[in-house]
């Protein structure tokens, strides 16, 4: 056996424990029984604490020292050794009984955060938070590394990027994305978006039936995944063949789980798209959480809130849904396409969607930085979401308690979703070079032509290329945020009269 050999073995073990903790993981969210939460926590510690003696293993570090030279590796191998090589050495940071509590803690937490934001009571999940908070600070102090506290989480999920690096973007972004805001609210005034009737009722048999039509027309392989309902949506590709995802649901409304479904069938269609000869390693798994939301931003908005989209989906709506009123496609469009200061940043339509991350990201480098305790954390929320939105947050779940990351202890994650819209509009735009007017496909009602373009620029790559690579191998150049802002100044011109 070759030391390349050795190595994948290795390597495909690890992934393996990580695996089993995502189906773990999942089954905790969906269909665990209440009183199951301790003997999980203490599973899913038990296998991080697993999976991180394998990581730190002498044998893997001898290993990688003799293939990191070896010239005789092709591109394949070379990214499967670099990632490991990233891997080991921050793993090799962190004490093996650390990893195991905070696997532990964060288990804990997240059965609390739905606790605490069932009864929108956020003391309830304050001493989790805190306890995750203080052990992701000796975490950042494990690991070390050059600028603020916080950048060492923002690398965790998409590799390179610091607060220099956000704070430019995100200012940038606000400088356009505001005055759009501003003149659209004037429009509203003379132009109003019509509104869904108090008294609909959906059934959520009726919702997971149009959804489940809507996500087999994305291209989801039902026969190698499935679709449940938890607090949180979320997607989990777990392992070859079993990719899954989950959604919720508003009796008042579908839009809520059809749109949770578009998003979460976007990450799982990447997902299923990875390359099947490179399971269980680096090179087979997706590349950052920033291209991942690309993908999932990519068929809620782009493809999802179009009227394209609403004359292919209008006859599906009508059959689960006949009680409805008679919409037609550009109304029913209109409609999900909606501006407002509303407080939920999953129902969030584009324009103030990246506000919402904007937020989050400043209340995190607060938290991270010094600036802002943790029992403060509800009141800084409130405070700027008011200063922010021009509306008073009325309760802790439509407020810091409604997104499940912080439960997860994955703090940096937020400011992916905006690199997921900017990466989205760039796609976008190559496409549209390549195959033609994205409307008219979509009108086709056979949007395979889409998955197939993405499937070898995106899915089948996995983690060969860095995320920057991989965005410029696809579209021809660097990642840029004008896509987006063209994109979407155009798009709500349009809706608006601009």
């Amino acid at each position: 056996m070759s030391t390349y050999e050795a190595f994948i073995l290795a390597v495909k073990d690890i992934h393996r424990l990580q695996a089993l903790q995502g189906h773990l993981g999942w089954d905790r969210e969906t269909i665990m029984p209440e009183k199951g939460a301790a003997a999980r926590a203490d599973m899913l510690s038990w296998l991080a604490k697993e999976a991180h003696c394998r990581l730190v293993d002498k044998d893997l570090g001898l290993m990688l020292d003799e293939l990191e030279p070896d010239a005789g590796l092709d591109a394949d191998q070379q990214a499967n050794v670099r990632e490991m090589r990233r891997a080991h050495d921050k793993a090799r940071k962190l004490p093996e009984q650390f990893v195991a509590d905070y696997a532990r803690s964060k288990s804990e937490a997240m059965m609390a955060w739905q606790e605490a934001r069932a009864a929108s009571d956020f003391s309830m999940f304050e001493p989790h938070l805190e306890n995750l908070i203080a052990m992701t600070k000796e975490k950042i102090t494990y690991i070390g590394g050059e600028g603020t506290p916080y950048d060492a989480l923002l690398d965790e999920f998409e590799v390179g990027m610091k607060v220099s690096d956000y704070d430019p973007l995100f200012e940038g972004l606000r400088q356009r994305l505001v005055p759009l805001l501003d003149q659209i609210i004037e429009a509203q005034s003379s132009n109003p978006d019509p509104e869904w009737p108090g008294d609909l009722h959906f059934s959520i048999d009726s919702q997971t039936a149009f959804c489940t039509k809507v996500s087999e027309a994305m291209g989801f392989d039902f026969s190698a995944g499935r679709m449940d309902k938890s607090t949180h949506p979320f997607s989990a590709g777990l392992w070859p063949g079993d990719t899954r995802f989950t959604t919720r649901y508003d009796p008042s409304e579908p839009f809520s789980c059809l749109y949770g479904v578009m998003h979460e069938t976007g990450h799982a269609l990447y997902e299923q798209g990875l390359d099947p000869d490179h399971s269980y390693t680096p090179r087979g798994a997706a590349v950052s959480l920033g291209v991942h939301e690309s993908q999932s931003r990519f068929w809620e908005n782009q493809i999802g809130r179009t009227t394209s989209f609403w004359k292919v989906a209008l006859p599906w709506f009508s059959e689960h849904f006949p009680d409805a009123p008679v919409w037609d496609a550009g109304t029913l469009n209109r409609m999900a396409n909606t501006v407002s200061t509303g407080f939920v940043r999953v129902e969030a339509d584009e324009v103030t969607y990246n506000l919402h991350v904007m937020l989050r990201y400043e209340i995190e480098k607060k938290l991270f930085n010094g600036d802002l305790a943790v029992k403060d954390l509800p009141n800084a929320w409130n405070t700027m979401f008011h200063e922010w939105f021009g509306v008073e947050v009325p309760n802790d779940r439509l407020g810091c308690l409604q997104d499940i990351h912080w439960s997860m202890g994955a703090f940096g994650y937020f400011p992916t979703y905006t690199l997921g819209n900017l990466y989205a509009a760039q796609l976008l735009e190559t496409m549209e070079e390549e195959l033609g007017d994205i409307d008219t496909i979509v009108e086709s009602g056979d949007w395979s032509p889409l998955l197939n373009w993405l499937r070898p620029k995106i899915h089948a790559q996995g983690s060969k290329m860095t995320p920057a690579q991989l965005i410029e191998s696809a579209t021809g150049t660097p990642p840029s945020p004008e896509p987006f802002l063209r994109y979407v100044e155009a798009k709500y011109g349009r809706l608006y009269g601009l």
